[in-house]
């Protein structure tokens, strides 16, 4: 314990976190591995960079990232900080910064709480009267499922589903056909929630800017998996999260808005910084107008110290590299979607086989144990693992990131093949 608490102390950490059993040299030592190093010496050092207990295999990132010392450091540096003086700032160098990290302009991304809060922006924001159709999936999450459900509700918009199929091409097909003169919107998941498919969102982007038609992405899944690039991906808005697969924390995501379709965007909840000028002495009282930057969407104050563990975040991908880390999750995934195939009949896999609809996520069914036993199973062998109810598809998804090794992998089809 002693040994614990000194390190964390070194570290800036104050306190002991539970459920650590082993604790990692400083960041300086293993952030930045020799590149000569063999790749699993790479990925080990940085795995240390983690205080994910190592009495269990956690494969539930797409659920929630667990954060690395780093993050953990710099919120609590801020945090003393800004207990410690009473000026707690603002976000705008973490807004620049991470739109960087996005590849769009600052004056594009408005900082939200979760996916879902972007989504909600996007789903009460748009332009949309009772009978115009917006496209989504049967595989959606709740985050994006419940907004667009209650406006129809509300609002009397219809929501027309299709059932994912296996490959982009089929997908690209199957949202085409589904389009006419009333869809306004397709709003589909970047990466299901569900099996982990990946959608062709720029293909889809193009061929809805043709048509006239919106594209409002749930990209729960999509920043720190993919290397992603939005300016290029070409939707129009795109909202996520940074408490996944950027390892940052929780109650910190975002949202883009294409600054060409910034005001087909309604603003509908608004604060301190959404405005360009308001009075209330006037007769009646005025609002002048709104910023011409998505800060619109994001107002009154916010956690300097969650954005400043964000950036911390987004500097952690960018010190390994963000084509790297996609690199090394595709790695673990295929290796999970091969071990699961070397399985033959005792499991069914769910997850696409073409390599482009696919990078992190595997999700698959046992063919001699139900889900909500194999899961018990899984768990009692030392496995975190989430279970899936979305579409009924009763089954379990295994989600693979960079702190994970090719031995949990391999440790992972072992138990199952000696457990079915």
């Amino acid at each position: 314990m002693n040994q614990r608490r000194t390190f964390l102390q070194k570290l800036g950490l104050g306190l002991v976190l539970p459920g650590i059993s082993e604790i990692s040299p400083p960041l300086s030592e293993f952030l930045s591995p020799k590149s000569d190093l063999p790749p699993s010496e790479y990925w080990n050092q940085i795995r240390d960079a983690f205080p994910l207990s190592k009495s269990r295999v956690y494969f539930n990132n797409g659920t929630f990232g667990p954060a690395p010392y780093p993050v953990l450091k710099k919120l609590e540096e801020i945090n003393l900080s800004v207990s410690s003086t009473g000026e707690y700032g603002n976000s705008d160098k973490e807004r620049a910064e991470l739109a960087s990290f996005l590849n769009v302009e600052k004056e594009e991304l408005s900082l939200t709480h979760n996916t879902t809060e972007g989504i909600n922006i996007m789903a009460w924001g748009l332009p949309l009267v009772a009978g115009d159709e917006v496209i989504l999936t049967t595989h959606d999450h709740a985050g994006n499922a419940l907004p667009w459900l209650n406006r129809a509700k509300l609002h009397g918009i219809v929501l027309k589903t299709f059932s994912p199929k296996n490959t982009q091409e089929e997908n690209l097909d199957l949202i085409k056909s589904l389009c006419g003169p009333k869809t306004k919107v397709i709003a589909i998941p970047h990466i299901t929630c569900t099996t982990g498919l990946v959608f062709p969102i720029r293909e889809i982007s193009e061929f809805a800017l043709s048509k006239g038609i919106f594209t409002a992405i749930d990209g729960a899944h999509g920043a720190g998996t993919l290397d992603l690039n939005l300016s290029k991906l070409g939707c129009d808005f795109y909202a996520g999260c940074f408490h996944k697969w950027m390892l940052g924390p929780s109650g910190t995501g975002f949202l883009y808005v294409r600054k060409e379709k910034l005001n087909d965007l309604q603003a509908i909840q608004i604060g301190g910084y959404s405005d360009t000028g308001w009075d209330m002495l006037s007769t009646p009282p005025v609002l002048k107008g709104y910023v011409d930057t998505a800060h619109r969407f994001d107002y009154g104050t916010q956690s300097k110290a969650l954005f400043a563990g964000v950036k911390t975040a987004a500097d952690f991908h960018l010190e390994i590299g963000k084509a790297k880390v996609e690199q090394r999750i595709r790695q673990l995934s295929d290796l999970l979607y091969d071990g699961l195939g070397s399985l033959g009949k005792k499991v069914e896999i769910l997850t696409p086989e073409e390599p482009t609809s696919r990078i992190s996520m595997v999700t698959f069914r046992s063919n001699l144990l139900n889900s909500e036993e194999l899961n018990s199973q899984l768990g009692r062998g030392g496995f975190r693992v989430r279970l899936i109810h979305e579409a009924n598809l009763n089954a379990i998804r295994v989600s693979t990131h960079i702190y994970n090794s090719e031995e949990e992998v391999q440790k992972f089809i072992h138990f199952l093949a000696n457990t079915l």
